[in-house]
Parts: C-alpha cells; structure tokens; sequence
C-alpha cells in the first residue's frame, strides 16, 4: 500500500534530511487510530500541493508523531482546471458528491442552491453544511492521497454562477436532453472548465437561459440519468482521460 497522507498546516520549515511533528487531531489519528510505529512511511502534506515524504522516528504519548523526512516533493498546477458547480442535493449526498469527485480528481467544488433544489442553505446550516463539504474534501484528499485538496467555494447564486462560466475557456451545463455528448465536446488543451451538475428537479429554463447567455451549452454525458451527486464524478472521469491528465 502506498503511505498514509496526514494534513499539516504548512511546510514551509520541510526540508529534506530534516523532522517534522505531526501532533494534535492528526498526530492522534496516527498513533491511536492507524497505530503507525517507528520506520513505518509517512506523507505530510499542506493540502496545497507539497508533501513531505519520510518515515516515523519516534512515536511520543497517544498523539505525536516525529517524521524523519527524506525527500519533498511538489505538484505540477492542475492544467486544465476542472471546477464542478454542485447544486444541493438532498441527506448526506452532498457529503457523496464531493467525496467521490475529490477521490476522482476535481480542483474546485462550487455549491449552488438552484431554484429546484429540495435543500437549500440558511442561516446556521448553510456554515454547518459548508463546513461539513470542506471536512469532506480533506478527508477524502487524504484518503485518496492527493497533495492538492480541491477547493470548496462558498455557495453562489445563479448570477454569480453565471459570471464564472463566461470567465471560464469551457463551460457547460450536464443536462439529459443536450444534443451534443460531453466525451465528443471540443475541449481547451490549457485553462479553465467549468461544469454545472442540476439538482434531482433538473436546471431550469430560466437558469439554462442565464447560463446560455453566459456562453455555457448543455451536453449528456450517456443515455442513462445519473442522479445529481454522481453526475459530476462521472464528468470529472470523463475531462481527466480526455484533457490528458489521466494518462
């Protein structure tokens, strides 16, 4: 098995030869939880694109750990950018759709509350849920050990959604009765993608109007209807084995 990856906030004092300690909720983790001992492999990482690859030289109480490093090393930027606007589904499928779009590879998560949503944000829930798709994210960035955690934005509305397809080198809208297919789409070799995944009522036509307008066309993926948290996992596999990223 490739080595576990632990969250720090900075490497900016990483070098190469050098120790790291890995303590409070991630350190505990290490020690109680995954039990990793001495000479066992490590990977720290800041979530933004550095990981510090070593070995544990020392295990300190229930929940430090000193990491002796042996080599830093540094992500290439995401290029293209693949950024999933996410409408709200319902439950723990929000939870659903960024775990398994972070394991799969997106960059940048934006939740939107569209008009059909059944669950929208207010007040206390809307910091609760956002903090809830963040904690998810760098869970499964770990998980999927990934140096670059993807970003999960603050909600936007349909206007400012529409503002970041017409910024965007390639922008589209997942809809079932788009006539032309997402894997045959003439994609940017370089830039910005941004797709917008519905939520289980379907994108409506007042918001396909205003995305139009924006420069963002609809396209299907296949023949069959993906439920909205599995839709933008789906695109995401789809754009990495075509940009060339995958390969």
């Amino acid at each position: 098995m490739t080595a576990p990856v632990f969250l720090v906030d900075s490497l900016a004092q990483a070098r190469a030869g050098g120790t790291l300690t890995l303590d409070g909720p991630e350190g505990r983790h290490a020690v109680s939880v995954r039990r990793l001992r001495a000479g066992e492999e490590v990977v720290l990482t800041d979530g933004h694109g550095t990981g510090a690859y070593g070995t544990v030289a020392s295990v300190e109480g229930k929940d430090t750990l000193v990491v002796a490093v042996a080599e830093l090393r540094t992500d290439d930027p995401p290029d293209p950018v693949i950024t999933v606007v996410q409408a709200l589904p319902k439950g723990d499928r929000g939870e659903l759709a960024v775990e398994t779009m972070t394991e799969t590879g997106v960059d940048a998560i934006v939740p939107w509350p569209a008009a059909r949503c059944v669950t929208q944000w207010k007040g206390e829930r809307a910091a609760k849920s956002l903090g809830k798709w963040r904690a998810t994210a760098r869970e499964a960035g770990k998980q999927s050990r990934r140096l670059t955690f993807p970003e999960v934005a603050d909600p936007l509305t349909t206007k400012q959604v529409a503002a970041l397809l017409a910024d965007a080198d390639f922008a589209a809208v997942l809809h079932e009765e788009g006539s032309t297919p997402l894997a045959t789409a003439e994609l940017p070799a370089t830039g910005r993608i941004v797709l917008v995944v519905g939520p289980e009522g379907g994108v409506s036509p007042e918001e396909l109007a205003v995305f139009a307008e924006a420069g963002a066309k609809p396209y299907r993926l296949g023949t069959t209807v993906l439920r909205t948290s599995t839709a933008g996992t789906a695109a995401t596999a789809l754009l990495l084995g075509r940009t060339g990223r995958w390969s």
